[in-house]
């Protein structure tokens, strides 16, 4: 039995993908209505996180951030059997992934690239670190299973990877601004023949959501690594953003 915590933008459609896949699936959401609409397509709905691990063999967490993840990893640990495994696939960075190792049974790291569109396609990237055997076949319910190392792997390459598309769009959409200025006709076109290609494509992408107000908690992931002074006005510029749930490839608007 499989048990996932978390119904956000993201959670709602990996978890349809294990209901769909004939998982037997307990969801958890802290918001309870978000999971009704998966109790109607047949996954049982646990009241707390702690009875929705209590009986499962694989728990997988999809969290907004750090603390949430910490708030619900505190509650379900004394919970899980021994033999449960962990998949966390939230985007909180390596260090909060190996927190989870020091007191959790086997713990997964498979923070995932792509947004809503490929989750409910199952075409996402899943960036998995640790003992992955054991969860292959769930995480392959997804999309395409990267291994990249040991624990926190995963992790720290969603970091590196997220952050160079959320620079890129940023980037994207200042010269689009530019090209305007400069009375160069239709300058997304002229920028999707250059390196800024993929860019371009997740501007126009009509099926994704990623929420600029996470997108600059995915920056913040990266400046507490290091000083990225260009990273650092790109989330100032996201911050400053009206409307903190509007896609990030909306930075346009």
């Amino acid at each position: 039995m499989i048990a996932f915590l978390g119904l956000g933008r993201m959670g709602a459609p990996l978890a349809r993908r294990l209901l769909s896949a004939e998982h037997d699936l307990t969801v958890w959401n802290r918001t309870a209505e978000r999971a009704a609409p998966l109790g109607a397509a047949g996954a049982a709905i646990a009241a707390t996180p702690e009875e929705a691990a209590s009986a499962a063999d694989v728990v997988i967490t999809m969290l907004a951030d750090g603390p949430a993840l910490e708030a619900v990893a505190e509650r379900i640990a004394p919970a899980m059997r021994p033999d449960a495994r962990l998949i966390e696939m939230s985007t909180v960075g390596p260090a909060a992934v190996r927190a989870l190792a020091a007191r959790m049974p086997t713990v997964v790291d498979a923070p995932v690239m792509g947004s809503v569109d490929r989750a409910a396609a199952g075409t996402l990237t899943v960036l998995a670190g640790g003992d992955v055997d054991r969860v292959a076949d769930i995480l392959a319910t997804f999309g395409t299973v990267v291994r990249c190392g040991e624990l926190g792997a995963g992790a720290a390459r969603k970091i590196l990877l997220i952050n160079a598309v959320i620079g890129a769009v940023t980037l994207t959409a200042d010269l689009a601004e530019l090209g305007a200025g400069l009375g160069v006709p239709d300058p997304l076109d002229l920028l999707a023949e250059g390196p800024l290609a993929g860019a371009v494509a997740r501007i126009r992408a009509a099926g994704a959501d990623f929420p600029l107000g996470l997108a600059a908690k995915d920056v913040g992931l990266a400046l507490d690594v290091a000083a990225l002074p260009v990273l650092d006005a790109v989330r100032e510029r996201l911050l400053k953003a009206p409307d903190q749930e509007a896609d990030l490839g909306k930075v346009l608007k």
